[in-house]
């Protein structure tokens, strides 16, 4: 006894654009680099058990970002997007900078050190006999 199926082909509304929209990823982190121009590193940590022990581990990606306005430094939490590609590595960029931090700049070296700091060892500090 042979089994007929009944399909019906449903006819695609073409002119509706809004339904095939796609969702971005997107991924919160820490910015761990902008050494480059428009160029940010982005740390995102994300948690995976062990599948025999059950153990958590908490582990890192880093995703090279886009950022055009050089708007995001080190140590800002930022969000992130994903992109078309921009170049071998980049394929995020950013959407905003959620909390800005200030880091404190590092103090200029002297140029001349002070000479009561430094010690001058001319001599072995133990005769090796």
């Amino acid at each position: 006894m042979p089994i007929t199926v009944n399909r019906s082909i449903e006819t695609l509304d073409l002119q509706d654009n809004s339904k095939m929209s796609s969702a971005k990823r997107t991924r919160t982190g820490i910015v761990v680099r902008d050494h480059n121009d428009k160029t940010i590193v982005v740390a995102y940590s994300w948690y995976r058990q062990h599948r025999l022990y059950k153990r958590t581990k908490r582990r890192i990606t880093k995703f090279v970002a886009h950022d055009e306005r050089n708007e995001a430094s080190i140590g800002d939490r930022v969000l992130i997007e994903e992109h078309r590609p921009m170049s071998r590595t980049k394929r995020w960029r950013l959407a905003r900078v959620i909390a800005k931090i200030d880091v404190v700049a590092q103090s200029e070296t002297p140029d001349q050190l002070d000479q009561s700091d430094v010690q001058i060892l001319d001599e072995p500090s133990g005769e090796a006999k």
